[in-house]
C-alpha cells in the first residue's frame, strides 16, 4: 500500500478524483469457495482477478444510535446486471452467510491502495427489479447472536441458569439426578449467601462452584429456596464489567456455529469502554432468552449500544453527547444547503435508576427477619432518583414522576452515578441535525464527537455533538449524517 491515510483523506476531498467502488462477495460454487469481484465502474484490476463493472445499485448502508438504548443497521440490496443471463449459472450457488468485502479507490490506482471501507455478509441472492438484474440481500450481522444464551437442560427439560457478574436472590434449580441446587450453568465465582424463606444458610452448605450448584448437609426443611451468588468463571477468570461481559456472551454462549470470535471485537473500543466504565453489574438469565437481549441489557446499563463498525467488528458506544471536541464536521464537508434540524430530545427534570435487582420477589416473610430485610426482599428492585432540577421543572412545568430506567448495576454509588450523568443530559432539550456530506464525510465514524458548523442555528461557531446516524452510499460516495449537540 502507498496510499497514506493523510493522501486517502486528501483524495476523498478531490472534486477530479475518478471513484471506483469494488466488491469481493463470496460464494460456495460447486463446493468450492469462489470469490465474485464486481464493480460499479471499469477497473483493470489483476489480469488473475479480474473485476466485472457489473454493479447497477450499489449498497447504501445506515448505523445509529438512539436515547431510548436501540442501535439499528440496515443495509440496502446491491443489484448486479445480469442483460444476457451470464450470471443465471449464481443461482445454483451458495451464498447465506458469506463475507462481502467493500473497497473504495481511484481508477487510476492499484488495487492494493483501496481501503476497505465494509465488512459484511450475505443473506442470500434473489431476483431482482426486473430479468435483467440479480439482487444481493445483506445479513445484519447482530443476528448471529440472535440465538438462545444455553439450551443446557437437566433431565426434566428445566433450562440451567445463567448467571453473569452478581446476581441477587435468584431462585436456584434443583436437579432431582444429583439433588444439587444450581445456580449457575457450568465454572463459577461462588455461593454470596444461600437462603431459606430469607434467614442465612451459609454454614450447613457445601458449596461446589467448579460446577455452579450448592448442597445442603442438613435437611432443607420447608421454605423457599433462594442465594445471591457471583457467576460466570469461564476459563478461570471470574468477570463482572458490562464490556467483559458483552464479549463474553457474544463468544461463548449461544448456538456455536453462529458464535463470534475474538477477531469480531473491535478489542479497541471494548478496552476502552471497559477502563471508562468499571462499574460491577450482574445479570441473571432463569429463563430462555437469546444472547443480543441479554447484551442489550448489559450495555443499557451504561447507556450504550452494541452495534457492528462499518468493518465488521462488534463495538460499544455510548449515548452522550459530549461537552468538548477536537474533529470537525466543517461547512467545507457539507453539501450546500443540506442542514436541516429534524428533531429534540425530550426532556425531564429528574431522572430514577432501578439497580441490585432482586431476582426472588417475597412479600410475605413470616421469619424473624428485621422489618427492613423484609422489605428488601419484598421489592424487585433498590433505586435512586435525581433530585428535581429545579430549573427544569420550572421552565418545562414538569411535575410527572420518572419513569424507573432499568439497569445491571450493583451498587449505589454507581446508579447515583449514571442517573447524575442521564440527568444531565435530559434537563435540556438537545436539538439533532442532518446533513448531507461530500465524499470526505466518509472518514466520519458513528458515536464520535464533532464539533458542527453552519450558518444558522446558533452553529456559526460551531457546537460539540455526538454522530448518531451515518448512511453511506457507495455509490454517490455521500454520507448523511445526524448529529445531536
Amino acid at each position: 500500500m502507498t496510499i497514506s491515510d493523510v493522501q486517502y483523506a486528501a483524495w476523498l476531498d478531490e472534486s477530479t478524483a475518478q471513484r471506483v467502488t469494488l466488491y469481493r462477495i463470496g460464494c460456495l460454487s460447486g463446493g468450492v469457495q469462489t470469490w465474485r469481484r464486481l464493480s460499479n465502474k471499469p477497473f483493470t484490476g489483476p489480469a488473475a482477478t479480474p473485476y466485472s463493472a457489473a454493479i447497477a445499485k450499489d449498497l447504501v448502508i445506515t448505523r445509529s444510535i438512539s436515547r431510548d438504548g436501540e442501535a439499528k443497521l440496515s443495509a440496502g440490496a446491491v443489484e448486479v446486471w445480469n442483460v444476457n443471463g451470464e450470471f443465471d449459472s449464481w443461482f445454483n450457488d451458495v451464498w447465506v452467510n458469506q463475507g462481502v468485502f467493500v473497497l473504495v479507490g481511484d481508477a487510476s490506482w492499484d488495487e492494493s491502495d483501496f481501503r476497505l471501507e465494509f465488512v459484511g455478509a450475505l443473506g442470500d441472492i434473489a431476483p431482482g427489479s426486473d430479468d435483467t438484474r440479480i439482487q444481493l440481500n445483506f445479513r445484519d450481522s447482530l443476528q448471529r447472536l440472535n440465538t438462545p444464551v444455553s439450551e443446557a437442560k437437566m433431565a426434566d427439560g428445566t433450562l440451567y441458569p445463567v448467571v453473569l457478574g452478581e446476581a441477587a436472590n435468584i431462585t436456584p434449580k434443583k436437579d432431582a439426578v444429583t439433588g444439587r441446587w444450581y445456580y449457575h450453568c457450568g465454572p463459577a465465582e461462588g455461593l454470596i449467601e444461600p437462603r431459606t424463606d430469607g434467614r442465612k444458610r451459609t454454614a450447613d452448605v457445601t458449596d461446589e462452584s467448579g460446577s455452579g450448584r450448592f448442597a445442603f448437609n442438613t435437611a432443607v426443611g420447608p421454605g423457599a429456596i433462594t442465594c445471591s451468588v457471583q457467576g460466570d468463571k469461564t476459563g478461570g477468570v471470574y468477570r463482572n464489567t458490562i464490556a467483559s461481559l458483552v464479549q463474553l456472551l457474544a463468544t461463548t454462549y449461544g448456538k456455536a456455529s453462529t458464535r463470534m470470535t475474538v477477531d469480531d471485537i473491535d478489542t479497541a473500543n471494548f478496552a476502552a469502554f471497559d477502563a471508562a466504565n468499571k462499574q460491577p453489574v450482574g445479570l441473571a438469565i432463569l429463563d430462555r432468552t437469546n444472547v443480543l437481549t441479554a447484551c442489550a441489557q448489559l450495555a443499557a446499563s451504561k447507556g450504550a449500544q452494541l452495534i457492528p463498525s462499518m468493518l465488521g467488528k462488534l463495538q460499544l458506544i455510548q449515548y452522550a453527547v459530549p461537552t468538548s471536541a477536537n474533529l470537525n464536521i466543517p461547512r467545507s464537508m457539507q453539501v450546500e444547503g443540506t442542514l436541516v434540524l429534524v428533531g429534540r430530545s425530550p426532556v425531564a427534570a429528574a431522572v430514577q435508576i432501578g439497580f441490585c435487582r432482586n431476582y426472588t420477589q417475597q412479600p410475605s416473610l413470616q421469619t424473624s427477619l428485621v422489618d427492613e430485610h423484609k422489605q428488601m426482599f419484598a421489592t424487585e428492585w433498590q433505586t435512586y432518583t435525581t433530585p428535581v432540577d429545579q430549573a427544569t421543572q420550572a421552565n418545562y412545568s414538569w411535575y410527572t414522576d420518572p419513569v424507573m430506567e432499568q439497569t445491571c448495576l450493583l451498587g449505589l454509588a454507581d446508579a447515583r452515578g449514571e442517573a447524575d450523568r442521564r440527568l444531565a443530559f435530559t434537563k435540556v432539550p438537545h436539538p439533532t441535525y442532518r446533513v448531507e456530506l461530500t465524499p470526505a464525510g466518509m472518514r466520519v465514524q458513528l458515536g464520535e464527537a464533532r464539533n458542527l458548523f453552519g450558518d444558522r442555528y446558533g452553529l456559526q461557531n460551531g457546537k460539540p455533538g455526538q454522530v448518531t446516524s451515518l448512511t453511506t452510499d457507495f455509490g454517490l460516495y455521500s454520507v448523511i449524517a445526524e448529529i445531536t449537540v
